[in-house]
């Protein structure tokens, strides 16, 4: 009898055991219209948090061995930063499969700094939205 009773804990923790279903959102997507891809994965100072770095640009190389730069930063020792390497998206946490939000996103078009959250679309794409208090616009991205 003792047997009988112990079978649902015995499932209840191999189901537990399996690993859980890849999250969608890592790896590299391109922003829209092309311009930039992105490579988001786990951030280097804290695993549990998503990260995204820029990892190649349409306008990169500016010639004469020039490169793009962060020139718009509002912190003016980080203007020279090469566009190539820069941490677009940072501290994104996990809000279930597909699904992070309580990050940022950095333009540097800009040069400011937006709320961020992330979330896989049907179709496989990537719905990027940043934030200013409650007024959101969003871009999507596709893996790349």
């Amino acid at each position: 009898m003792k047997l009988i009773a112990a079978l649902p804990l015995a499932a209840t923790l191999a189901l537990c055991a399996l690993p859980a279903a890849a999250d969608p959102v890592p790896g590299d997507w391109i922003l829209r219209g092309g311009t930039a891809k992105v490579r988001i994965a786990a951030c280097n100072t804290d695993r549990s948090k998503l990260c995204g770095t820029i990892v190649w640009a349409k306008e990169a190389n500016l010639g004469d061995g020039k490169v793009a730069r962060d020139a718009k930063n509002p912190d003016p020792s980080l203007r020279n930063r090469p566009i190539i390497g820069l941490v677009l998206i940072q501290d994104l946490k996990p809000a279930g499969t597909g699904k992070w939000v309580g990050g940022k996103i950095y333009d540097p078009d800009s040069g400011k700094t937006y709320a961020s959250k992330l979330q896989i679309n049907p179709d496989g794409t990537l719905k990027v939205e940043g934030c200013v208090s409650v007024v959101c616009q969003a871009q999507t991205w596709r893996k790349g």
